[in-house]
Parts: C-alpha cells; sequence; structure tokens
C-alpha cells in the first residue's frame, strides 16, 4: 500500500502517492461502533467491536489503494477499479491462510510431539509448546517478508504513520520537519498488539480442559473474539500507564516494531502528514476531538 490510513474518533482519511507524483485522498465520516451499539461500551466488548471497525476500514483503505494504483490518473482513484469480489476472495484466503499456519500447525505439531516427549504433556505444557511454535511462525514470517522489497515500503510507510502521530500527540506543529524527529515506534501499534494476542492466547487455551485434536483447534478459533478485546484492553492501558507493569509486557511488541516499521523518507512522512490533516480537518467540521482513535 502506497499510502496512509489515519483515524479520528469520526472521521477516517487515507492518503495514496499516485505513480504520478500526486497525493490523492479519500476521507469518510464514521461514528464509534458503541455509539450505534452501546453494548460495545464494556471493557473487553470495546476493543471487539473497535477491532472489527478497524478491520472494515483497513479493507476500504487497502481497496482505494489499489484503485489508485490501477488509475492512470490521479483523480481517477475514485473509480471501483478492484471488484468488491476480487478484494473479498483475497481477504478469505489471507484469513485462511491466518487460520493454518498460526492455529492449525502449531497445534498439528505440539500434537505430535506430545506423542515422543513426556515433557510436552498436560495442558499447561502442551499450550507453552503450542505458543512457543505459534511465536516463532509468527517472528519467522515477519523477518521473511521484510527482506521483500515491496514490503520493505510499505514498512517504511509504517514507519511514517508512527512518526507523525508521535509529532501530533507532542502537540507540535505537524509537519515533515517536525515528524523526522520522532520514533517510529508506538505503543498502540498492531503489531504490539499482535504479540500480545499470541501471549493472551496461551494462558487462556490453559485455562480450558479440552481434548481432542479438533475440539482445541475450534476452540482456538472460537475464542479469537474474546482474546482479541483482552488484548486490546492491555495495549490500551499499557498506553496509558507507560511506567506501568503492562507497558513492560508490552514492551517486546515495541521491540517488534524494529521490523514492521523502518525509516521513512520525506515524501513518505508527506504522505502521512497529508493523511492527518484529512481525518483532523473533517473531525474539526464536525466538532469533534481532535484526537486520533
Amino acid at each position: 500500500m502506497e499510502g496512509v490510513m489515519m483515524r479520528a474518533p469520526h472521521s477516517y482519511c487515507v492518503a495514496v502517492r499516485h505513480s504520478s507524483g500526486a497525493i490523492v485522498t479519500d476521507e469518510m465520516q464514521v461514528s464509534k461502533v458503541s455509539e450505534k451499539y452501546p453494548v460495545f461500551q464494556y471493557p473487553v466488548l470495546r476493543g471487539m467491536g473497535a477491532l472489527g471497525q478497524a478491520m472494515v476500514l483497513g479493507i476500504k483503505a487497502l481497496r482505494y489503494s489499489a484503485n489508485v494504483a490501477a488509475a492512470k490518473e490521479p483523480s481517477a482513484g475514485r473509480r471501483e477499479e478492484i471488484s468488491p469480489w476480487m478484494m473479498g476472495l483475497n481477504l478469505a484466503f489471507s484469513f485462511a491462510f491466518f487460520i493454518f499456519l498460526y492455529k492449525f500447525v502449531p497445534l498439528y505439531l505440539t500434537t505430535y510431539l506430545e506423542q515422543w516427549l513426556p515433557v510436552v504433556e498436560g495442558r499447561i505444557a502442551f499450550n507453552l509448546t503450542d505458543g512457543v511454535i505459534r511465536l516463532l511462525l509468527f517472528l519467522g514470517f515477519l523477518y521473511g517478508v521484510s527482506r521483500w522489497k515491496e514490503i520493505r515500503r510499505v514498512f517504511e510507510y509504517h514507519g511514517a504513520e508512527h512518526k507523525v502521530v508521535a509529532n501530533f500527540e507532542s502537540g507540535l506543529e505537524v509537519n515533515v520537519n517536525n515528524a523526522r524527529m520522532f520514533s517510529t515506534l508506538h505503543p498502540r501499534c498492531g503489531t504490539s498488539f499482535l504479540l500480545v494476542v499470541m501471549v493472551v492466547a496461551i494462558l487462556v487455551y490453559a485455562l480450558i480442559p479440552f481434548e481432542g485434536f479438533w475440539a482445541k483447534f475450534a476452540l482456538r478459533i472460537l475464542l479469537l473474539p474474546l482474546i482479541a478485546g483482552v488484548s486490546y484492553e492491555m495495549i490500551r492501558l499499557a498506553a496509558k500507564h507507560r511506567d506501568s507493569w503492562l507497558a513492560v509486557l508490552t514492551r517486546p511488541g515495541l521491540w517488534l516494531q524494529r521490523i514492521t516499521t523502518q525509516p521513512p523518507d520525506d515524501q513518505q512522512l508527506e504522505v502521512a502528514v497529508r493523511a492527518l490533516q484529512g481525518a483532523m480537518a473533517l473531525e474539526r467540521a464536525q466538532g469533534g476531538r481532535l484526537v486520533l482513535a
């Protein structure tokens, strides 16, 4: 994705650099899930709602970016060059790949090891082994894709997003010169979230006495929303209390961002600044608080 998405409480903006060099944007008013459905105001549930909405907006951002890339003229980026079914097919494949690589494979390997290594027997040992294999697969996959030139460029835009967000949260005027001064690491990053999800999953799976391969596999899929909600709360608290024990627990996620964020150039920072300005302008027009969601 040659662009950046910025999200405020009631607006979002995607800024994408077209191959011509022009920056084009897609801005939209959005409502919080908790405003439409009050049940999502409560802890854990609010994480499920926020993450669900983030996924929907992320899909829209990816589709818009793909449309801009396919368009011959920058202004044509709003045309739907990429069909919904094609995007849906890609997302379905991505989800199936995620379930296979991070749920099926670790469970299968751990079940195999349990037959040969007595130390793996027992609910805690089994789920710890399963979690370690899952984590190693995740780290190996991230490092592998980070070696691709195209993915590295995506990670550079990710770094640009973090720098501009930090610039905004510092209170300084948001511009390329100021954004350069800030780190590419940020505690509310999705990379940190994924790592916390994997740690929380180990604890949750160990508490539930399911037996049999397919029962355990089904459990790992069904509990995804709950684990995501708990992890969201941990990341949220760690971001608010950066000197607390929660911040210490989520610190490995910051270390992992050294892979998933890379130093951006000024042109990439310019795109991130434009995305933030678009979101904030729309938020200001609605009378909302000028904060990032």
